[in-house]
């Protein structure tokens, strides 16, 4: 197929035509106008120079928030041990789909030029002809701006998967935990309660041998010895489950890990909720426009190596009588995607605010159980000098035993109930994972 003269001039200015067209309307698929996302910009030490840097805060507010979200981890702590493994061994399925993403907007900035392929035709001698056909949008009512835009917004809400990926992975990382830390205290509980009624047990045979006591409180001493066993080796089951689905996480055992605390108070801004609706906001804006410049007619030129070039109007929808109904609900979709980014916040704030009070009470209450503990164990100490100066029976100091025991037990679930809300509380504000790692 041998090209003319006259051939690639056509080509040749159906090519650079958009590159020299000015800012006309919104329409322009000129790069020049706005649409295609700032790069950094080279640096030059001539004078005069300007350095053109573009931070990443005027090219995405979303992925400026999400870059700069601190966590509330310390480093070094427990959880920031366990948080690291966790990461490390990631399958990092939202990383390779932000990659995609990433590539299509890539291949989304360059839609503004002109695009060139063949044309095959069967002529009526039955021969096949084969042009070269070049095409070149020269208005098309912003539709190509539209979906820079939206690709874009697959890029952000890509990014927003990524760290709530992370920020649940570590929340789950972190319960598994909490679990196993409860369940070894608790079985360590258990475990000095069954020594004590032990030594209990021993007293009573003592003295149902020597016809002291009643054969009845040795059988209730020896029921309550089992129930504390069996709830010990329940505890420790439960440590068990929890630290092998903690290691299956972790790529390795993390058995070596132990303690309690490691997070901090800092102001993380927006929730991930609240950042995933403004990208979907983004997104569905993008999305009306295009629809919108579907309804409306545009302006192509083409060039072909048989010498034909010329002007089209075409539009992809044709005018019916609900096209107007159309085109109002397609413009109705802004207010729509603002009210879902108005809501998303509004629950956020809420789940925050009753969380923030959830865990207030769970501190109270543990403070008021580590009082009733410490009361429980002054009586003990009591009812046992008591004891051993002959004014107490042995079940009398049982009961009381089984009393401090309780409060024991309960400080202990009051205590992790705590930490499950703060560790919750940070869930929810998205602050479990720190964005420039992610």
């Amino acid at each position: 197929m041998r090209l003319s003269r006259r051939n690639v001039g056509l080509i040749v200015a159906v090519t650079v035509l958009p590159g020299c067209m000015k800012d006309m309307t919104e329409g322009g698929v000129s790069r020049f106008l706005g649409g295609a996302e700032p790069r950094l910009a080279e640096t030059s030490d001539a004078p005069g120079v300007r350095n053109a840097v573009v931070r990443s805060a005027e090219v995405s507010p979303i992925i400026h928030a999400l870059r700069t979200r601190p966590s509330v981890l310390v480093p070094g702590t427990p959880y920031d041990r366990v948080a690291q493994a966790v990461i490390a061994s990631d399958a990092h399925v939202a990383e390779a789909e932000l990659r995609v993403a990433r590539l299509r907007a890539e291949a989304a900035e360059k839609n503004w030029l002109p695009r060139i392929g063949p044309r095959i035709s069967l002529d009526s001698l039955g021969a096949f002809v084969a042009d070269l056909v070049v095409q070149q949008v020269l208005f098309d009512n912003g539709r190509k701006l539209a979906e820079r835009d939206l690709a874009k917004s697959d890029v952000e809400l890509a990014a927003v998967t990524l760290v709530e990926d992370g920020n649940r992975r570590v929340f789950d990382a972190l319960s598994l935990y909490l679990t196993v830390q409860e369940n070894r205290e608790l079985r360590a509980h258990l475990d000095r309660a069954d020594a004590e009624m032990a030594h209990f047990e021993w007293v009573m045979t003592e003295r149902v041998r020597g016809g002291v006591s009643d054969m009845s409180d040795l059988n209730v001493i020896r029921q309550k010895r089992a129930a504390t066993r069996a709830r010990a080796t329940e505890a420790a089951e439960a440590a068990l489950a929890a630290q092998a689905e903690l290691d299956a996480m972790a790529g390795y055992p993390v058995e070596s890990v132990t303690g309690m605390g490691g997070l901090r108070v800092v102001p993380t801004g927006e929730a991930l909720d609240v950042l995933r609706a403004q990208g979907e906001r983004d997104r569905a804006l993008a999305q009306a426009r295009i629809a919108r410049a579907g309804h409306l007619p545009g302006l192509t030129a083409s060039a072909a190596t048989d010498g034909s070039a010329g002007l089209e109007v075409m539009t992809d929808s044709l005018f019916g009588l609900g096209t107007m109904a159309e085109l109002q609900a397609i413009d109705a979709t802004r207010d729509l995607a603002e009210r879902r980014v108005t809501e998303a916040r509004e629950t956020a704030q809420r789940q925050v605010a009753s969380q923030t009070r959830q865990l207030e009470a769970y501190r109270r209450q543990a403070d008021e159980a580590r009082g009733l503990t410490t009361q429980a164990a002054a009586n003990l100490d009591l009812f046992r000098k008591q004891y051993e100066g002959g004014q107490r029976q042995v079940m009398d100091v049982v009961g009381v035993y089984e009393t401090h025991a309780r409060a024991l037990e309960t400080e202990i679930d009051l205590r992790f109930k705590a930490a499950r809300a703060e560790l919750e509380l940070a869930r929810l504000r998205g602050a479990l994972a720190e964005g420039a790692r992610i």
